[in-house]
């Protein structure tokens, strides 16, 4: 039964991640590493396809290996946050308190990935 949960995880997770490389707000990497750890518990098979992936495989594989993000995908991913962030002030006309929740919550993702170690060379 956890085997099958993994599996629908993993594939939701996927999907995710394919929407995410095509959507310019909805992040992949981090639903291809959540995908790849269910497949790990659930489809060996699939776990190889992610890792293995030409574009995507070695993201995961230095976050696996070392928590690792490259500097461009931190670039990427702060841009992102930021562009979410302006989106959302622009078209939701927030108040105060909301725009300054959001503020902090995305800043503090941003700070994560930023703490994180480059990937090795």
């Amino acid at each position: 039964m956890a085997r099958a949960v993994y599996l629908v995880l993993g594939l939701a997770f996927l999907a995710l991640g394919v929407a995410g490389a095509f959507l310019p707000l909805l992040p992949t990497t981090v639903f291809l590493i959540l995908a790849a750890a269910c497949f790990a518990k659930s489809s060996p098979r699939l776990e190889a396809w992610i890792l293995n992936h030409k574009q995507f495989g070695p993201l995961v594989r230095d976050w696996r290996a070392h928590g690792a993000i490259p500097r461009k995908a931190k670039v990427l991913a702060c841009l992102g946050m930021a562009a979410g962030f302006a989106i959302f002030f622009v078209s939701a006309h927030p108040k105060l308190w909301l725009a300054v929740l959001v503020a902090a919550a995305l800043g503090a993702c941003a700070a994560f990935v930023v703490s994180r170690p480059g990937a090795p060379q």
